[in-house]
């Protein structure tokens, strides 16, 4: 792991737990980043773990290790006490849903970068005209690949 802290939503970690495209991309930001994120990564993780099993995609007994294993990783959990007003403001700013931005809110809060597989994200935040938060953010193919 190098010295780089990257903050990562739940469009990565989902792929350490369950094979998606791009799933060797975000096991190669696991390997190489220190990793931090909101705590509200768990809730939304469990959530897709949930529907993935509601569609026949996994079974409840693979939910249930890949939940494990996402406890199990080596990730900062942020309170999202912190970051609410920022999540909040972004959103309204960039009409884009709050959860998402308190990834943007944190990646600004510790002058890191936040790496997504949400291109939808990538996209209202380079719509904003704000280079500083179109600086804070990365695809996770850029982060793997070394790219910024």
């Amino acid at each position: 792991m190098s010295g780089e802290l990257l903050v990562i939503d739940a469009s990565v970690a989902m792929k350490w737990m369950v094979p998606e495209p791009d799933t060797a991309e975000a096991i190669l930001v696991q390997r190489r980043f220190a990793l931090v994120a909101p705590d509200l990564l768990m809730a939304e993780c469990a959530n897709v773990l949930w529907k993935k099993v509601g569609r026949g995609e996994i079974s409840g007994e693979e939910a249930s290790i890949a939940a494990r294993v996402l406890e199990q990783a080596d990730i900062e959990l942020v309170s999202m006490r912190g970051l609410l007003d920022a999540s909040v403001g972004l959103a309204v700013e960039l009409a884009h849903p709050a959860y998402d931005c308190a990834y943007i809110a944190l990646a600004v809060l510790r002058r890191c970068r936040l790496v997504t597989a949400d291109h939808r994200l990538i996209d209202a935040v380079g719509r904003s005209g704000r280079a500083e938060l179109r600086d804070r953010i990365m695809s996770l193919t850029a982060a793997a690949g070394g790219r910024g």
